[in-house]
């Protein structure tokens, strides 16, 4: 997916939809079955072997799935979208990947202050969050190997509709910023960063930063956020986790999973800004 500094997504184009043939182990169903958490192996030329939560379209071809199966299923890619298709149980593993581990640390509420952190700007200078004060701060994770358009990819545009509608609404404040933070630093170098942002925040940077944040950040974020990441050889499997701070530091909304809208987030912001 990587060539030198060069970045590429292997996404379908805009009115095409892409299908590739995988095979997995079935960690987890969702209520309601429209979401499968999957242990698939590599896609050779598209994916990595990670574990993932994958959105089913046809929840009647899980009909008989248990955590444990073993499957074969086709991926399908748009542009912005993709879900799993023509699912089928090929056998049964009785060691299922869960990807959990018990956290000391209590999960953040709204009020409470961020610990802070360090990370790498995308022009290589170290920034911290404390570093955003006087601010309303937007911040959201993604990693630029992220293969899935529904994933990564759709925090960031969704981050370019957001910050959009707050620069064009009458009277906004201008106390506030959007931050793209990537958990993964050792591939996404400031290079690596400044060629993944051109893609979502064409030739405006204003009020949008991308940085990459050092282990010791993520250590203290993740489990502050029941943000999950788990390392499977080069790849991270990993959940969405997208955070609005007010101006004092402290958390004004957190929005989980990758259901939440721009304009959620544009008013999110708004209000954290005038708070």
């Amino acid at each position: 997916m990587l060539a030198g500094s060069a970045f590429a997504m292997p996404m379908a184009s805009r009115d095409s939809t892409n299908a590739y043939a995988a095979s997995g182990v079935v960690v987890s169903l969702a209520p309601g079955r429209h979401t499968a958490t999957i242990h698939n192996q590599a896609i050779p030329g598209y994916m990595m072997e990670m574990t993932m939560d994958f959105p089913v379209q046809e929840t009647n071809e899980l009909n008989g799935i248990v955590s444990g199966d073993q499957i074969a299923f086709t991926v399908m890619v748009t542009k912005t979208d993709s879900w799993i298709r023509d699912i089928h149980r090929t056998g049964h593993s009785d060691e299922v990947m869960t990807n959990t581990a018990p956290s000391m640390t209590m999960e953040l509420k709204e009020g409470d202050p961020l610990p802070d952190g360090t990370m790498t700007a995308e022009d290589g200078r170290q920034i911290h969050f404390s570093d955003f004060r006087g601010d309303a701060l937007a911040f959201t994770f993604f990693y630029t190997r992220c293969p899935l358009p529904n994933f990564c990819p759709l925090m960031n545009r969704n981050f370019a509709d957001a910050r959009d509608l707050i620069s064009s609404t009458p009277g906004a404040p201008t106390n506030w910023e959007c931050l793209s933070i990537s958990f993964d630093p050792d591939s996404d170098t400031p290079a690596m960063l400044t060629s993944y942002a051109s893609l979502f925040r064409g030739q405006k940077p204003g009020h949008w930063l991308f940085a990459a944040a050092s282990t010791n950040t993520l250590a203290t974020l993740a489990p502050a956020l029941d943000l999950m990441l788990f390392r499977e050889g080069d790849s991270i499997s990993h959940n969405l986790r997208t955070v609005v701070l007010d101006p004092k530091g402290r958390v004004y909304r957190q929005f989980d999973g990758n259901q939440w809208t721009a304009r959620e987030l544009a008013d999110a912001v708004l209000a954290a800004a005038r708070k």
